[in-house]
């Protein structure tokens, strides 16, 4: 029971943090986490949560990673494989033997293969404090996109330098040859083992399927479970787990691109349930990550052999050290690959400090650490074992506090431009996918199904016209041509009303309902707010009119005449949309198409409306040609999304949002069409 509310106090502090970063958006969310974490240690509740790294590698980064590998993109890793390789590889190793030296000299009581080893856990970036930084700082994609291989791919050179490094510390043997070679088998090894399980997965999901099984929640724990069972298996037998569960990610967005059945239920829930996870692990890193800074600084602080300023002084060295490393490795390495061929320039400067800055420690760093043993192979404690572990929470903390505050300096201007570009670019694609979709439909339409595709069209003029509205001064404009042209079509409605009157064919009591709705639809159109009293008015009214019914006896002849006048207004607002769609149509220019096609849209919608609730055969075969219709249109959307990016016109982020929001719209109608046929 303890147990289980010390978990709901986590998740409590996770929820708190959120709610701080809303009131303070220039503090990034994992410094309020880990100060919560750090504060909640120091309350005297007792609360004390020992770090077990290998708990700690598969039930936080084996998930995380496995959710990177799936969202990142796979051209921008290929592409960028060079400079990748070279920070995730080249300056890996680099760092172990430049830093290690460094500590060795600098702090003199730790031995120089310890030294190795501090310097090999430290030098591991955190794709997780680097992707929870920039969510706030945008940092522009090509860089992020080399952090982001950067973070999936060290993780693994760091750890085994770290352990090649830690057993020469205790047992005082070691062989570089050795070391090299069982580096090039665990990383090649942990990548086939992930790659290989993850194909199996995915062919009995496939296999489940084909039985019929197409229960959600069997799938989403099938996919939960993944990156657990995989990195469980494949540390099993001494390769990367870390590279294995990046493997695996990467192999199910190869499948999930080439499924051409997808589950859209599926999809849904899983890009539900993945978000909520990763929220809830992430705010638990940092959190955790808190929670052990005070026991380890005691340790330092209250031991009175350490001088606190002095190794205060030694954590801003050998940051300083590990930052300029970086950013000297990526001023000398651009030449040999950074860029591509076609790309003779230079990196500016502004770009080389935002990936020296990015270099941020976290999780990973710490998790190591705590492996260190107390002992070595004679029995004696290992060497200056609490300060390093001190050295590397104050690294961490350090990159984080100096990330916060000087990326978004640095990526001010870089951010501003990115941004534009990639929304110009999605709002390209957005328009060709809507433009496809009207296209697939106009050649579909003849006499039988036009009302219903004008309708369709309509409600994908809406989508483009306030994409193309762009700015504030165009959407205003939009928006007072549509309320003119609204208008007009009142006008048209109160005509045919009026020529009724005149005709004698209508009642004084249907005169007065149907002139209070068109001065109903009118404050709508002109005046929303007033509209929204209006209608809480005859919403209460209404329902107090239907409690007075329920209490006071019956009265059939009432009832049947209430009827009667029902279905005469019902039939009567049917020739009062036709009577607009008439006008409508006929005021109706080339220049005018797109704001009057989605009016007539709706109109069209109200009349099939009254129209259809004569006869069930009506309405059913109406919704068939409009499911029909509207299943052409998204498919026509799909394509034509495939068809930019294939011509290189489109980014692979940007295909995936687009699909993601094709999806969305799909699952929603989906769900509308559902909810209107029961």
């Amino acid at each position: 029971m303890e147990f289980f509310l010390v978990i709901l106090l986590l998740l409590a502090i996770i929820g708190l943090a959120s709610f701080i970063n809303h009131l303070l958006p220039y503090i990034p969310v994992p410094l309020i986490q880990i100060a919560l974490g750090v504060l909640l240690a120091a309350l005297p509740l007792g609360i004390h949560i020992s770090m077990e790294p290998e708990l700690f590698f598969v039930l936080f980064i084996a998930p995380l990673l496995f959710h990177d590998g799936k969202n990142v993109s796979r051209q921008a890793l290929w592409k960028l494989r060079k400079p990748i390789l070279l920070l995730a590889l080249g300056l890996v190793f680099v760092t172990v033997f430049a830093v290690g030296y460094l500590i060795h000299w600098l702090i003199p009581s730790i031995p120089l293969p310890a030294a190795f080893a501090l310097a090999a856990i430290l030098s591991p970036t955190d794709i997780v404090a680097v992707g929870a930084i920039s969510s706030r700082v945008k940092i522009p994609k090509t860089i992020m996109h080399v952090l982001e291989g950067e973070g999936l791919m060290n993780d693994a050179s760091g750890l085994v330098a770290f352990k090649f490094a830690v057993a020469a510390t205790v047992t005082g043997t070691f062989s570089l040859a050795e070391a090299s070679w069982s580096f090039v088998v665990i990383a090649i090894g942990g990548l086939l083992g992930g790659a290989i399980l993850a194909s199996l997965i995915i062919r009995l999901k496939v296999f489940i399927r084909r039985m019929g099984m197409e229960d959600v929640t069997i799938h989403m724990l099938i996919q939960l479970l993944t990156p657990f069972i995989i990195f469980f298996i494949v540390e099993h037998v001494h390769l990367s787990g870390i590279l294995s569960v990046v493997a695996a990610g990467i192999v199910h967005t190869i499948y999930r691109d080439h499924d051409r059945s997808p589950a859209m239920q599926l999809q849904v829930v899983s890009q539900s349930t993945w978000t909520v996870l990763i929220y809830i692990l992430n705010g638990l890193v940092f959190v955790l990550l808190g929670l052990q800074i005070p026991n380890v600084t005691s340790e330092i602080f209250e031991d009175p052999l350490f001088n606190n300023w002095q190794v205060s002084k030694y954590i801003v060295t050998i940051t300083a050290a590990l930052l300029l490393l970086r950013f000297v490795w990526i001023s000398i390495t651009w030449r040999w690959g950074w860029l591509q061929k076609n790309q003779p320039q230079k990196l500016s400067l502004k770009a080389i400090s935002i990936i020296t800055i990015s270099g941020v420690r976290g999780a990973v760093t710490l998790a190591g650490a705590f492996t260190i043993p107390y002992v070595l192979a004679d029995g004696s404690p290992f060497p200056e074992r609490s300060l390093i572990i001190f050295t590397a929470a104050g690294v961490i903390l350090v990159t984080l506090l100096l990330a916060s505050i000087f990326l978004p300096i640095l990526a001010r201007s870089e951010k501003d431009h990115a941004e534009l570009a990639r929304k110009d670019m999605e709002q390209f694609a957005t328009i060709r996918t809507i433009d496809a979709a009207i296209q697939s439909i106009r050649s579909l339409m003849d006499d039988s199904n036009r009302e219903v595709a004008v309708s369709v069209i309509s409600s994908y003029n809406q989508i483009r016209n306030r994409l193309l509205s762009g700015s504030n001064e165009n959407l205003a404009r939009l928006k007072e041509a549509e309320t003119e042209i609204r208008l007009m079509a009142l006008d048209a409605e109160a005509e045919y009303i009026e020529r009724l009157k005149k005709e004698g064919r209508i009642d004084r009591e249907t005169i007065y309902l149907t002139e209070e709705h068109i001065q109903r639809m009118r404050l709508a159109v002109t005046n929303r707010m007033h509209f929204r009293r209006l209608f809480l008015w005859t919403f209460l009214n209404k329902t107090l009119y239907q409690l007075l019914r329920l209490l006071l006896p019956k009265n059939q002849e009432r009832i049947r005449k209430r009827k009667e006048k029902a279905k005469q207004i019902i039939k009567l607002k049917g020739h009062m949309a036709q009577a607009a769609l008439h006008f409508l149509k006929e005021h109706m220019t080339i220049e005018n198409e797109s704001v009057y096609l989605s009016i007539i849209g709706e109109y069209n919608e109200i009349f099939m409306k009254f129209k259809v609730a004569k006869k069930s055969e009506d309405s059913l075969h109406y919704n068939r040609i409009q499911r029909e219709l509207r299943e052409k249109a998204f498919q026509a959307e799909r394509d034509e999304v495939q068809d930019m990016y294939e011509e290189g016109d489109i980014t692979i982020d940007v295909i995936r949002k687009i699909r993601k929001q094709i999806n969305i719209r799909e699952a929603y109608w989906m769900e509308e069409t559902s909810i209107s046929a029961h």
